[in-house]
């Protein structure tokens, strides 16, 4: 037992020290809260955001959902390290966003939806230059993609052109003709947006140059909102209306765990893939329609799908596998022939304890034989006694018990031999007689 810690022991340690130190050196692993920055709570985005803190608690990942003026301050909270995941209104980036943010894809149409009262006679975007419209409020998504049309078209636009009025506040007051026009990125479930469809004296603006729009900047997409496809019967829309849509994309902090970002995306898949009012099923997610840098974890994800052990294991396994192969297949690479050297050495150990005796017998042989007095030879024998008693209270594994018996043996023979030519009498010279 004693040879056995002593050859297995070190071995073990040695074994535990590699894991403990191979654990140290891999990749941490991902964090078991996140922070998702959303917008307001009756709005799309938020609601998407309950969706995604669903997806992940399935994976013990806690997800906080904050409620958000959105696009301008999510982009922040994503530039301050305040929030980890956000949805970005397509179109509003800057060189600063680009740096510290990444996107996973773009994720869904925001259609741009401009509403003017028939009365003001406006048959195009730049037509509202002089008039009462209403864009959304500072930070707003809405604001910054409207100022930047504003620009696009150019020209003199009156501050009376930028009211702050949004959703359904703006809503009520171009009912009421307290304003001209009206801006909105909204989802087409928005109450607001239905109601001001079939609102008479309000018009939806088209834009026909959406495909011109579309081409300047990645994050926006020509939509079109088809004749019919709010209310077959009564035929609301009355006609196909050419749109303008940003798409929102699924921003993260750059140093946002790869993990995390793989179940985001293995959830975007379940979220948004099917038809909608603008999109055919399979259009999203799409990783091409983003304005960001599309992060590195999601363009391998795109490109392959979920990693191979994904595809076995729990989100938990399979991340640590994932993080622990590179280091633990060079340390099962030394550790096998380690193993492997275990037994030979564990049975060198024990053959020695027993072979070393042999030098000591075969000494004592000599000696024994070259005794030329009664009295050496009678201490070459007590030597020979005491040799045995202690090859007989030596310990070894019961396979090696035959190789024990074998010395002992050995040394009953010499033992004879010596005996033989102690009880031989001398002859007149002095020697043994035969």
């Amino acid at each position: 037992m004693k040879d056995a810690l002593k050859v297995y022991g070190p071995l073990a340690l040695l074994v535990i020290a590699s894991i403990w130190l191979a654990l140290s050196l891999i990749d941490p692993a991902p964090p078991s809260k996140v922070t998702f920055a959303s917008g307001g709570s009756g709005g799309a985005y938020y609601s998407l955001a309950q969706q995604y803190a669903e997806a992940l608690g399935e994976s013990d990942v806690e997800v906080e959902v904050l409620e958000t003026r959105g696009s301008i301050e999510n982009m922040e909270l994503l530039k301050t390290g305040q929030a980890d995941i956000a949805f970005i209104q397509g179109g509003l980036a800057d060189a600063q966003a680009r740096e510290e943010m990444r996107s996973l894809a773009g994720m869904f149409h925001e259609p741009f939806w401009v509403f003017v009262r028939e009365a003001t006679g406006a048959e195009d975007f730049g037509d509202l230059r002089s008039v009462r419209l209403s864009i959304g409020a500072e930070g707003s998504g809405t604001r910054a993609l409207a100022v930047d049309l504003q620009e696009a078209w150019g020209g003199e636009w009156l501050d009376n052109s930028r009211r702050i009025e949004s959703g359904l506040a703006a809503a009520s007051a171009l009912k009421a003709g307290d304003i001209d026009a009206a801006a909105f990125s909204a989802s087409i479930d928005a109450p607001y947006i239905e109601d001001l469809l079939e609102t008479p004296g309000i018009k939806l603006l088209p834009f026909v140059r959406a495909p011109a729009l579309a081409r300047r900047t990645a994050a926006l997409d020509e939509v079109t909102l088809y004749q019919g496809i709010l209310d077959l019967e009564n035929d609301v829309p009355a006609g196909n209306i050419p749109l303008i849509a940003s798409v929102a994309q699924l921003a993260v902090n750059k140093d946002l765990h790869p993990a995390i970002q793989s179940l985001l995306l293995e959830a975007s898949e379940e979220i948004h893939s099917g038809n909608s009012a603008f999109a055919q099923a399979g259009a999203f997610p799409d990783e091409n329609l983003i304005d960001l840098p599309l992060s590195s974890e999601a363009e391998r994800y795109w490109k392959n799908g979920p990693s191979f052990l994904r595809n076995y294991f729990s989100f938990q396994v399979a991340n640590f596998l994932d993080r622990a192969w590179v280091f633990l297949i060079p340390l099962l690479t030394l550790l096998i022939p380690l193993v492997r050297m275990a037994p030979p050495l564990y049975r060198w150990r024990v053959r020695r304890k027993i072979y070393v005796w042999y030098s000591d017998l075969r000494d004592l042989e000599a000696r024994g034989r070259q005794a030329e007095s009664d009295e050496a030879r009678g201490k070459v024998l007590d030597e020979l006694s005491e040799l045995q008693k202690e090859v007989g209270e030596l310990d070894v594994p019961l396979s090696y018990t035959e190789e024990v018996y074998h010395l002992r043996s050995h040394i009953t023979f010499v033992r004879n031999l010596v005996t033989g030519l102690y009880e031989r009498p001398l002859d007149m010279g002095g020697t043994r007689t035969a």
